[in-house]
């Protein structure tokens, strides 16, 4: 973003409040999909996409974007939810939560390429996150919040990586899935997760 004016430029021209939208977890096997809302002043904070921060970097930004923001949220949708509904539909119910959540109520929005239903003025261009600080920073709420959840399905349903891999395709993640079958927190619908033998009760916890 060095150089360019934001995405939101034009929409801070006009005065308007611009929520920045951005997902984590769409393409993992495993856990929830996880949206954060972010609304910034204009000049607030020059963030960065997450996925060019470390772990700890994401961390400390993360109290950063509370700190600066004027408003911000959460949305996630369940991994049950991802089952039933499909990725896309799911990540735009996550969206939703978000937005239902955020407190000033935004006049614009920016998303990395999803395209909401919305009466409000919206840019939806792919990469937005590389382009828009406000994305940027929702980008980073949302990584962070889901990384810890997580850590905690880790904790749950031990022996899957999920603290390593946050429930992403790895090759340590095929290894476990072939080993131990899906565990409730898998998407079943995700066809390396469907091929996998079951261990666990169908629709219940080990």
């Amino acid at each position: 973003m060095e150089g360019l004016a934001p995405l939101e430029a034009g929409f801070w021209a006009q005065g308007l409040k611009v929520a920045g939208l951005d997902e984590a977890g769409r393409g993992a096997w495993a856990g929830p999909i996880v949206v954060g809302a972010v609304v910034l002043l204009p000049g607030a904070y020059p963030f960065r996409d997450s996925k060019l921060l470390s772990p700890k970097e994401r961390e400390r930004l993360a109290e950063k974007v509370k700190e600066v923001a004027l408003g911000f949220a959460l949305g996630v949708a369940e991994v049950e939810e991802v089952d039933r509904l499909g990725v896309l539909e799911a990540t735009l119910l996550a969206a939703r939560r978000a937005l239902a959540g955020l407190r000033p109520p935004p006049e614009a929005l920016v998303t990395d390429y999803l395209a909401l239903s919305t009466p409000l003025p919206l840019l939806a261009p792919p990469k937005a996150d590389e382009q828009s600080p406000t994305v940027a920073a929702a980008s980073i709420l949302a990584k962070v919040h889901r990384d810890r959840i997580m850590a905690e399905l880790d904790r749950l349903y031990p022996g899957y990586g999920f603290a390593r891999h946050k429930g992403y395709g790895t090759p340590e993640h095929q290894e476990a899935l072939l080993a131990l079958g899906p565990s409730p927190v898998h998407r079943r619908r995700f066809a390396p997760v469907a091929r996998a033998p079951l261990r666990f009760p169908e629709g219940g916890e080990g």
